[in-house]
């Protein structure tokens, strides 16, 4: 089932016996095991009838034991078994899957790992009950999420900054609700736009300093912006690491290059499309590939390839990150 399968039977409170939750996106299994911890029972049933434990310091023979009691003056009871990825034979739940107790709602968050999809256990949670893999969205993917995220919370977004968002917090959801969460708690009634200035001031992302502004500024050859980036990301690394820099110019020229190679060019939903990219962006590689030859970008993606190598000492001394990255820009603007 997918999260969004999941959540609307939760709320439909169509209890499952069993959730077995898994995978590399930490944030779906949160907000299904907080659901659950939140809804099923009573505040007066909890007391009694509720149990969370952590994979560490239990064990699965124990899981099954707690499994198999019955519920005290209520209809169910739930067990959420957290960090269940530190259990060891997890697989020995097979034995209590095999005839669950209908009065027990168990959750188990088997994060960061996954079940062999060969194995009988597998087989058996993905057939009877709700086995869920939760996985990473892909980078091109977060900004729809980040909108999606705001527009359930009556809130806008424009997709410069959904995009600005993403280049510096990654695709870690739970990082991204965290500082948007901060943003919301910050606005005043009435007004529900998620500007530059909000992300600047509350999150700490220079809305003329960044990644975004930078690859911009490189595909179109613009010398004086590029090396104002450079010389403010060079004096703030911490911020800024010289290694995300690297990565972030380095999707953009290898998505430059693949324009190149699209048959297509006059369909632009297509080319966004294969690109990876937002239709609201495709400009931007479109600028860069009349700057830029194909030779050139090939150049540069090699360029980037020694960088990012002189980054990690390789053939560097000496050179700081700031003199790295100065060297880098010139030899591709040049």
């Amino acid at each position: 089932m997918t999260y969004e399968a999941i959540m609307k039977s939760l709320e439909n409170k169509e209890w499952n016996s069993i959730y077995f939750l898994m995978g590399d996106e930490g944030y779906f299994i949160d907000k299904i095991t907080n659901f659950i911890a939140q809804n099923v029972l009573t505040e007066a049933e909890k007391s009694f009838n509720q149990t969370i434990v952590y994979g560490k310091d239990t064990t699965t023979a124990d899981v099954i034991m707690m499994a198999k009691r019955f519920p005290m003056m209520s209809k169910n009871q739930v067990i959420i078994v957290k960090e269940a990825q530190n259990l060891k034979k997890i697989e020995d739940l097979i034995y209590y899957a095999e005839k669950p107790l209908t009065s027990t709602i168990l959750v188990i968050n088997y994060k960061y790992k996954t079940l062999d999809k060969r194995t009988k256990a597998y087989k058996l949670l993905d057939s009877h009950y709700i086995l869920f893999e939760s996985k990473k969205l892909y980078d091109n993917k977060v900004p729809d999420w980040i909108k999606q995220y705001l527009k359930d919370k009556n809130f806008t977004i424009g997709p410069h900054e959904s995009q600005l968002l993403t280049d510096n917090l990654g695709n870690e959801l739970s990082k991204i609700s965290n500082e948007l969460d901060k943003i919301l708690i910050s606005k005043k009634t009435g007004d529900n736009k998620i500007t530059l200035e909000d992300i600047e001031l509350n999150i700490g992302i220079s809305k003329d300093f960044n990644t975004f502004e930078l690859n911009k500024a490189m595909g179109q050859k613009n010398f004086f912006k590029a090396n104002q980036i450079i010389d403010y990301f060079g004096k703030n690394q911490k911020e800024h690491p010289i290694v995300l820099t690297i990565s972030a110019l380095f999707q953009f020229f290898s998505k430059v290059l693949l324009y190149y190679f699209v048959p297509n060019k006059n369909d632009k939903s297509e080319v966004a499309k294969i690109l990876g990219v937002s239709p609201y962006f495709l400009d931007d590689y479109v600028s860069a590939s009349q700057k830029y030859n194909k030779a050139k970008v090939v150049k540069i993606i090699s360029i980037l390839r020694e960088f990012d190598a002189r980054s990690k000492g390789v053939e560097n001394q000496s050179a700081s990150p700031a003199d790295l990255l100065k060297e880098m820009i010139f030899k591709i603007l040049h």
